[in-house]
């Protein structure tokens, strides 16, 4: 876990606010006007909050910016006697809101964000106002990918069935980079040392990655399958279809293939505009943050 007070050269100068009420402690930063409107932003695998740095001072000038790191991720705790599933990873969220008191908010989210915010969403309508997405999918809308398995799902399907999985996530620490680049991150020309360590530093021992892991293996062994049928089931669907959304879609994602993002969120939103983005990988928070910044922005602002 990464010190409180570590800000990676200033690249991370926010204030550090923890949250126990899930039984472990999880970080948050909450930035901007405390009567502004709520944008809650997820991240995913294998990142934290960091991912969204070159977005939240130009978002928390007009609205109140809550960026939580998901258990076993960045400055939040990594405990061990914890199950790392979807299931789990939605529970701590609902805590976190709940402990926050946070109604009318707008979700944020990105790989693994999609899943986290379709269920919590379907679970909770009435407190999620919009939805913006990128590079995810919800996981309700009945999406497809034509050509397969990502080569994402390949490398981990691969590794998972010659028994290396765990070893070379469990090496993190040292791998993140090239993890990363297997997921499609493009944006090369901005790692520096900085980075390199920012990345780096929630994963410094086997015992630390077990959520990335986990992540992965939720999908692969289909352990996600049976919260999602129960949400389909208990949830609000229709109160999800009926939200605000909004898809940005990356070319060059090879965790999520787009023709499965985009059909997904057809499924659920027909109508809901779909930003369609050249030479943008998964993580497109590190290749266009003023772009997805402008985007929310407006997408906002025409949802009042």
């Amino acid at each position: 876990m990464i010190s409180a007070d570590e800000t990676f050269d200033g690249t991370w100068p926010f204030a550090p606010h923890f949250s126990t009420t899930a039984g472990f402690r999880q970080h948050y930063i909450d930035e901007g006007p405390e009567d502004g409107e709520v944008l809650v932003l997820l991240h995913g695998e294998p990142t934290w909050g960091y991912l969204y740095r070159n977005m939240i001072p130009a978002l928390a000038s007009k609205y109140r910016v809550i960026v939580p790191d998901h258990m076993g991720f960045g400055k939040s705790a990594t405990p061990q006697d914890r199950e790392y599933t979807l299931r789990s990873h939605v529970e701590n969220l609902e805590c976190l809101i709940d402990a926050l008191g946070h109604k009318a908010i707008t979700f944020v989210g990105q790989d693994w964000g999609g899943p986290m915010i379709g269920a919590y969403t379907a679970r909770n309508p009435e407190k999620v106002q919009r939805i913006f997405l990128m590079n995810t999918v919800l996981g309700y809308g009945g999406g497809k990918a034509s050509g397969g398995k990502t080569p994402w799902f390949q490398w981990i399907e691969k590794h998972a069935s010659n028994g290396t999985l765990e070893g070379i996530l469990g090496e993190m620490g040292s791998t993140v980079l090239s993890v990363m680049k297997i997921i499609g991150f493009q944006n090369s020309a901005g790692v520096t040392d900085t980075w390199i360590h920012a990345y780096s530093a929630p994963f410094p021992d086997r015992e630390s990655c077990i959520g990335a892991i986990n992540f992965p293996l939720d999908i692969h062994e289909g352990r996600f399958l049976s919260f999602v049928r129960e949400t389909l089931e208990q949830g609000d669907i229709a109160a999800l279809r009926s939200k605000p959304a909004m898809l940005v879609s990356g070319d060059k994602d090879f965790g999520i293939a787009k023709d499965h993002a985009v059909s997904d969120f057809k499924g659920l939103f027909p109508q809901a505009p779909i930003v369609n983005v050249e030479g943008v990988g998964h993580f497109c928070q590190e290749d266009i943050p003023d772009t997805l910044v402008a985007l929310i922005d407006g997408f906002v602002q025409s949802n009042p």
